[in-house]
């Protein structure tokens, strides 16, 4: 499993095996999570805050790159196709590294936030892309872009052939990275990028999942950012819970002939 250190920021990115040596510091964990039902339009979200990406920007790298090309009236080249394929569906820094510079780094993506409609993305201090600061809200306004349904609001800012790229990829992510979102997914029906690393400052993890999942017959869209954990371990199963308590909260759809069940 390549581990997800933060785009070659220093100690952070140091190559270890994940979680080795981690100190257990003390810190309040913070969990923000949000979801939506791409059929009713029906959400949820508990807990805010800003959050230091760490790999989940990998996907906002994707999103730049497609705008890139499509830009130039073409799709990405067989190489683009390569790096993006490692960066997302293993999670491969030194991929990521690269298409940050492809796509002109922090001012890139600031420019690609701001086409797709995210708000509060900011590209990563001192151009280290692991270090993007995001929210739960914007991961929903990025997965709409990549992932959501053909003619809703927005899905017309990338195209189709790039927006069943990201599908494919996010759909294709390694087994040892298939954990967060993936965990309240019927079967195989989800696509997903991951993002987490120790902080070098405190030693306490940041832990993110987001992607598209359909869960109890229900196409959605759901993110969760963390951090302050102890552990990555402890980070993933905090992370879980919160996936199912947002699904759960969800409101319900509703019955035949547009009535909300009774009760």
């Amino acid at each position: 499993m390549t581990e997800d250190g933060g785009g070659a920021v220093p100690v952070e990115a140091r190559g270890e095996p994940v979680g080795a040596g981690v100190p257990h510091g003390v810190g309040r964990v913070r969990v923000s999570a949000a979801a939506t039902d791409l059929v009713t339009g029906e959400g949820v979200r508990c807990g805010g805050g800003v959050f230091v990406s760490a790999s989940v920007v990998k996907a906002d790298i994707l999103a730049a790159l497609l705008l890139r090309a499509q830009d130039s009236g073409r799709g990405p080249t067989a190489a683009e196709r390569s790096l993006a394929a490692a960066m997302i569906e293993r999670s491969d820094n030194d991929a990521a590294s690269v298409l940050w510079r492809t796509v002109g780094s922090a001012a890139g993506l600031d420019t690609a936030c701001a086409r797709l409609g995210l708000t509060e993305t900011a590209g990563g201090e001192g151009g280290y892309w692991g270090l993007t600061r995001t929210t739960a809200a914007d991961r929903l306004v990025l997965l709409r872009r990549l992932l959501g349904r053909d003619g809703e609001e927005g899905a017309d800012l990338l195209g189709g052939d790039a927006r069943a790229l990201a599908r494919t990829l996010m759909g294709r992510v390694v087994a040892a990275q298939a954990w967060g979102v993936p965990v309240v997914a019927d079967g195989s029906a989800w696509a997903v990028k991951n993002g987490w690393m120790p902080r070098d400052a405190t030693g306490l993890w940041v832990v993110h999942s987001f992607g598209r999942v359909t869960s109890g017959g229900r196409d959605c869209l759901l993110a969760v950012l963390s951090d302050g954990h102890a552990t990555m371990a402890e980070g993933v199963a905090r992370v879980e819970a919160a996936a199912r308590a947002a699904m759960a909260a969800l409101p319900p759809q509703p019955a035949e002939g547009g009535r909300r069940p009774a009760g």
